[in-house]
């Protein structure tokens, strides 16, 4: 179970803002099951603020006075308690069509009434949120964004080490299952997978073959830090229409935070598009479901471990991408390869992942005489210690 005493980062910040005059919507996103609720909970609980708390969780999508009606609450609880503020959080927002027009309504109508109602919104839907706070939100809201837990949060949090962390992914809640994988699993699947895919995708994108989607899921979390080509990719797909359909797929779950296509680096754009991708979950989790073998029997595997380490070193670049505002790419020319090459701003990064002394990195020569990168260094044997680098915000790096 997740730690609830175990405080991220992210705590200080909310619990910073919410203590300042009201100036902003406080919008905390990131994908499932990484904490967002219960570090909120946190937050208002000691803060000493009172607080008015709900969830749209299981309310129809087309009821929009609902989330008039928790406004209407707050304001009620203010008036006949007399108070001078209230903290309002609304958790999932993003489920209610429409939410973004009349959060704004609302918000507006207590700026021009003087109502002290500091706000707080939730959601694991970065592509909805993003669009309600881009179409109405404009000027009225900061993010928060919590992305996957790193290694040195899950050490303190629950006393792993990095092998653990490696095979098992970053997902608190299921720390406390891994003694009992079938359990652990059945976790993963129901509230990570299901949840995501159910209540995230299917409810709100034109998914004409949700068992396709699946299996595109499936397919590529289980290749997570391989290379796979679409035309390979049908083959192994039934009823898989073609090589559109799957990369629309790719890009629908990429969105949802659960798996992505990453293409080859190119100075040309058309170039990076027609390579095959290479597949990367955005948690290792994601990729050990579908590993047949055990933890102990992976770790004495040498090669699947160096599978599994090389997808886990890109599932951390990956989760931290969105917030640090970097694209993420590989590439490869001829035997000559790099892992990972990220993008910002005219700055590039190179990673090579070496999970033992058998692996070349001659790639990373070529790479560093050929586009001259900002930075460029190995994670792993002979380079950069695994639990450093997955203790690390990549976006740092840039800096």
């Amino acid at each position: 179970m997740i730690n609830r005493m175990y405080k991220r980062s992210q705590y200080a910040t909310l619990f910073s803002r919410l203590n300042e005059k009201r100036r902003f919507i406080q919008v905390v996103m990131g994908p499932r099951q990484v904490g967002k609720s219960t570090m909120v909970k946190q937050v208002i609980q000691d803060i000493d603020k009172p607080y008015a708390r709900f969830t749209a969780d299981n309310v129809p999508a087309t009821n929009t006075g609902w989330i008039s009606d928790c406004w209407e609450s707050a304001r009620a609880q203010m008036k006949i308690k007399g108070l001078a503020e209230m903290i309002l959080v609304i958790d999932e927002i993003q489920k209610i069509y429409g939410w973004s027009e009349v959060v704004k309504k609302e918000w507006d109508n207590d700026t021009f009434n003087d109502i002290n109602i500091k706000v707080v919104l939730l959601g694991s839907s970065r592509v909805l949120l993003d669009k309600g706070l881009s179409d109405s939100l404009a000027g009225r809201f900061e993010r928060i964004v919590m992305s996957h837990w790193n290694f040195s949060e899950f050490r303190e949090a629950f006393g792993w080490d990095i092998n653990k962390f490696v095979f098992y992914g970053a997902y608190p809640g299921a720390a406390g299952l891994t003694d009992n994988p079938d359990r652990w699993v059945e976790y993963i699947t129901s509230s990570i997978i299901d949840a995501t895919v159910n209540k995230d995708i299917l409810v709100n994108s034109p998914i004409h073959k949700p068992a396709l989607l699946r299996q595109t899921f499936e397919l590529a979390s289980s290749y997570s830090g391989q290379e796979l080509s679409l035309t390979k990719m049908l083959g192994q797909l039934t009823d898989a229409g073609n090589t559109t359909t799957l990369s629309g797929y790719l890009n629908t779950l990429s969105e949802a935070g659960l798996v992505t296509g990453l293409y080859k680096y190119a100075v040309d754009e058309a170039r990076k598009r027609n390579s095959a991708p290479k597949f990367q979950v955005y948690n290792n989790a994601l990729k050990a479901v579908y590993t047949s073998k055990t933890f102990e029997n992976a770790y004495s595997d040498r090669k699947l471990w160096g599978r599994i380490y090389e997808s886990a070193i890109g599932a951390h670049i990956m989760s931290y991408s969105y917030e640090g505002e970097y694209k993420v790419c590989y590439w490869r020319d001829g035997d000559d390869e790099v892992d990972y090459v990220l993008e910002r701003k005219g700055k590039i990064i190179a990673i090579e992942v070496k999970s033992n002394a058998e692996k070349s990195n001659a790639g990373l020569s070529v790479f560093r005489e050929r586009f001259h990168p900002y930075m460029s260094f190995v994670v792993g044997d002979g380079g950069v210690g695994t639990d450093d680098f997955l203790s690390c915000n990549p976006a740092e790096l840039f800096k």
